[in-house]
Parts: structure tokens; C-alpha cells; sequence
């Protein structure tokens, strides 16, 4: 009896040692997978880069270079909220309106009623107007992970209600018009240079920095993934789901208004449609970045690269003198040609 306990209890250990190491295999190959995605785009912005240069030798240029970079801040903060509420397996569609509602209600609280086309109400001084813009932000966020958390409401059409109504308010306090007077801090992380590149691309870079490093290397930006991908397992292991998932929420919510502060600061307005339309490039960029719909899988700087690409995409059309009408259709030819891609180079159905 004996003997046969003691070889039933060591088949079941030689199984669980199997079951440990296959795990570890799987962990192994995905992460193997997620870096060669991460990277997939490298080869595609080369091509882009020598395509450029054909075009026009200007591409290559240290000024047509930044300029691209300089364009491509207030959209890959953007894409950044949006890759981090996808990993963790949600979707917000009401960034592209709070890059324009954050700053307009900032600057209608501090700007003073002075009777001319925009009347402000000067209830903060000018110096209050980003933490305004940024406690905007964050509101946002938390009222869209309320509904969706609390009340359990598709997160989907909260957001895209949210997208309409805040489209709805920001051209009603801006009265339908652009407004012209920034405060003096908005203007100065809009067009600033440090070290002779401009201010925002230093902070955009430092914010892709910080956060990929926390998704690679603390507890609860791991934890993220774990919630994009199982959320019952992750709360099983005593990881707090709807809260983390909330604290995601509210930052995007964050980085969409300070993406709203440097887009204002650097073209010296706030137009009454200010992000319309573009949370179709956010998607295109995460997606063919290698984020994934399904959340779970994606990284910050594959997201990058997919921001890169759009970028310079549209960087070569216009130099080759290509009308930019055809922006919108390129961008949505490259989402459906990365779900493809991404279809059979991962061998899952893309839900």
C-alpha cells in the first residue's frame, strides 16, 4: 500500500514538474513573441526613411526630422493612455475629445471676462491653468471607470457617449470658436527647446520611459497584463482588478489633457474641434504598434514605433506632393493590413 502511494505521489510530482516547465516554455515563447513584435515595425520605418530620402533630400534633414517628432508628441501621448487601457483590456474612446475639453474649460477658468469673442471667467490665476487642465483630465477618466466599474456599463458606448457630450461642451464654452489667449504656462511647454529640441518631445520621451518601465518592471504594471488577459485568474491571485483598472482609466484621462496643453501651447490656439477624428490614429497606431484589442499583450514602445510610422508615412506623402486627403484612408488600410498580419502571425482570431 505503501509503495503504491509513494509511486502515485511521485508520478503526480514528475506531472506537476511537467506542467511547471511547460509553463515556463509558453512564458519563454510569448515573451520571445512580444519582442520580436516590439520590433517589427524597426525594418518598416527604415524603408520609410530610404523612401524619403529618394523623394526629397530635405527628409533627412535635422529640421524635417524634428518636425516630425514635434507632430508626433500630442498623438503618442494619446496612444500611450490608449496602450495602456487596452493592455489592461478596456477601450476608451473619449481621449480625442478630452484633448480638447481639458484645455478649454483650463483656460475658461482663468482666463478674465474682458467682453471680447471668448469671455472667461477668471475664478484661478493664469498659473493654475495646466493643473486644472490636468484635474480635468483626471475626472474624466474617473467618471468613464465610475460607469464601466461601478455600475458595470459597456465601456464601449460610455465612452463613446463621452466622446459626444464632451465634444458637445467644449464647443459650447468655446462658443464655436477658436480661442487665441493661452496662459503664459501653456505657451511655454508648447514651443520651448531644451538642448535644441523642443520641450515636448524630451517630456513625451520621459513619460514612454516611465512608463514602460513600470510595465516591465513593478508589481502592479505587471499586473496590468495579468488583467488584460484573465481578469478572473488575476483577481483569484489577489490582484485588484476593477481598482488598478480605474487608476488606468484616470491616467489616460491625464495624459489626453496634458497632450491638450502641449497641442495648445504649440499652435497658440484651441480650435472648437480641436482631436476631432482622432482616435482613428490612436487605434491605427496601437494596433499595428503590436497592442492588442483582446488586451493583455503590447508594448509602449511597439506602440511608439506605430505612432513613427503614421508620422512619417504622412511626412513622405507630403514631401512626394501627395494631396492629404488620402491620410484618413491610409490610416485605416494600415489598421485592417495589421490585423491581418497580426492574425497569422500570432494564430488567434482577432475578436
Amino acid at each position: 500500500m505503501s509503495a503504491t502511494t509513494d509511486a502515485t505521489e511521485a508520478a503526480g510530482t514528475a506531472d506537476t514538474a511537467q506542467a511547471v516547465l511547460a509553463a515556463r516554455g509558453t512564458a519563454r515563447r510569448r515573451a520571445d513573441l512580444s519582442r520580436l513584435r516590439e520590433l517589427s515595425l524597426l525594418p518598416a520605418i527604415l524603408v520609410l526613411g530610404l523612401i524619403g530620402f529618394i523623394v526629397s533630400p530635405a527628409f533627412l534633414t535635422s529640421d524635417n526630422l524634428i518636425g516630425v517628432a514635434q507632430q508626433s508628441t500630442e498623438l503618442s501621448l494619446l496612444v500611450l493612455a490608449e496602450a495602456l487601457i487596452l493592455i489592461v483590456g478596456r477601450m476608451d474612446l473619449s481621449l480625442e475629445s478630452t484633448i480638447g475639453v481639458a484645455p478649454v474649460i483650463a483656460v475658461w477658468l482663468v482666463l478674465p471676462g474682458t467682453g471680447g469673442r471668448f469671455t472667461g471667467l477668471g475664478l484661478f490665476p493664469e498659473s493654475a491653468a495646466i493643473p486644472l487642465c490636468l484635474a480635468v483630465g483626471a475626472l474624466i477618466g474617473a467618471v468613464n471607470g465610475f460607469l464601466i466599474l461601478k455600475l458595470r456599463l459597456n465601456g464601449f458606448i460610455v465612452t463613446l457617449g463621452a466622446l459626444t457630450m464632451l465634444r458637445g461642451l467644449q464647443i459650447a464654452i468655446s462658443e464655436g470658436q477658436s480661442i487665441v489667449e493661452m496662459p503664459a504656462s501653456f505657451s511655454y511647454l508648447g514651443r520651448a527647446a531644451w538642448l535644441g529640441v523642443p520641450a515636448a518631445i524630451w517630456i513625451c520621451a520621459l513619460l514612454f520611459a516611465v512608463g514602460g518601465s513600470a510595465l516591465a518592471w513593478l508589481r502592479h504594471g505587471r499586473a496590468l497584463y495579468a488583467i488584460g488577459g484573465n481578469p478572473e485568474a488575476a483577481r483569484t491571485a489577489g490582484i485588484r482588478v476593477d481598482r488598478i483598472t480605474w487608476i488606468v482609466l484616470i491616467i489616460g484621462g491625464l495624459l489626453a489633457a496634458f497632450a491638450g496643453v502641449l497641442y495648445s501651447g504649440h499652435y497658440g490656439s484651441i480650435s472648437a474641434d480641436q482631436g476631432s477624428g482622432w482616435i482613428f490614429q490612436v487605434f491605427a497606431a496601437t494596433v499595428i504598434g503590436g497592442v492588442s484589442l483582446n488586451g493583455g499583450r503590447g508594448t509602449l514602445f511597439g506602440a511608439l514605433t506605430g505612432v513613427l510610422t503614421l508620422q512619417l508615412v504622412v511626412n513622405v506623402m507630403t514631401l512626394a506632393g501627395v494631396p492629404p486627403l488620402w491620410n484618413q484612408f491610409l490610416n485605416g488600410a494600415i489598421i485592417i493590413l495589421a490585423l491581418i498580419i497580426s492574425r497569422f502571425a500570432s494564430g488567434e482570431k482577432q475578436e
